[in-house]
């Protein structure tokens, strides 16, 4: 939406096990590409270190520029961090972060490490479109990262968001079975692969008839190719408790998408004969 704003023509390229399908984007003729190579946004998976290595050759043959959103790489539970592709090539990538994830999105502090060749067009057009940021807000978080203390917070907070992460999937493994939850390696948040027969939007308004607020994977897809439904779920600031509740809700919404689509089908066959 913001590319197409700013009057960009947005490509699909599609996402994989690896990560972004590097072939696809060479074929697409594009010159800059957002990626989130450390947890990719929303299905989770990291970026491969082939496809790391593809994607800055990619951006070499082009002239092109890659933008890597960091927006959650703090949050990593069973594996090492996952290294940032701005080190890689620090001419080509555009490193973007914020405090958006790790203390609160209301701040509104964030960050860009550009190459040399962009930061002065880069800092004309912040100061002409919001006059910069608040400088207290900045100043406190500082003081917070040069104390230490924001060091101590993520600890705090990734084992918080560890505890959840492993509740809501011994409850997921209980109710749906096992391997259903994918990209839980790091983040706030999963993606829960539906029974192919069930309609995800459906599923989304009755999980929400039921007082729990889910998002399907169709929102996320720019193209329209069928695929098999699937829920994005949060579960950065929900309780052990409630995040039970949740996977029950939904269970009960997927059942009830499996009772209509039965009951469509004998009708449709009663009308047939």
């Amino acid at each position: 939406m913001i590319a197409g704003r700013a009057g960009l023509t947005v490509v699909p390229v599609p996402v994989d096990a690896e990560g972004l399908n590097v072939a696809a984007l060479r074929a697409s003729q594009a010159r800059c590409v957002l990626v989130t190579p450390a947890h990719q946004c929303p299905t989770g998976v990291a970026l491969s270190p082939h496809r790391r290595h593809e994607l800055m050759a990619w951006a070499h043959e082009v002239d092109g520029v890659i933008l890597e959103d960091d927006y959650d790489a703090e949050f990593r539970y069973d594996r090492q961090a996952v290294g940032s592709l701005q080190g890689l090539d620090p001419e080509r990538v555009f490193a973007l972060g914020s405090v958006s994830k790790t203390i609160a999105p209301a701040i509104r502090i964030g960050w860009v490490l550009a190459p040399p060749r962009f930061v002065e067009v880069l800092t004309e057009e912040k100061t002409l479109s919001s006059r910069g940021a608040p400088g207290l807000d900045q100043e406190a978080l500082a003081l917070l990262i040069e104390s230490g203390r924001f060091d101590r917070h993520l600890r705090r907070v990734r084992d918080l968001y560890r505890g959840r992460r492993d509740a809501l999937t011994k409850e997921v493994a209980t109710v749906f079975g096992p391997n259903r939850l994918q990209g839980l390696a790091a983040g706030c948040h999963t993606v829960l692969v539906l029974p192919v027969e069930v309609d995800e939007d459906a599923v989304v308004e009755s999980a929400r008839s039921l007082g729990v607020r889910v998002t399907g994977l169709r929102r996320y897809r720019l193209t329209h190719t069928p695929t098999q439904p699937a829920l994005l779920l949060a579960f950065g600031n929900l309780s052990e408790h409630q995040l039970v509740r949740g996977v029950h809700a939904i269970a009960e919404a997927v059942r009830r998408s499996k009772s209509s689509k039965l009951r469509k089908g004998r009708a449709d066959g009663s009308a047939a004969k």
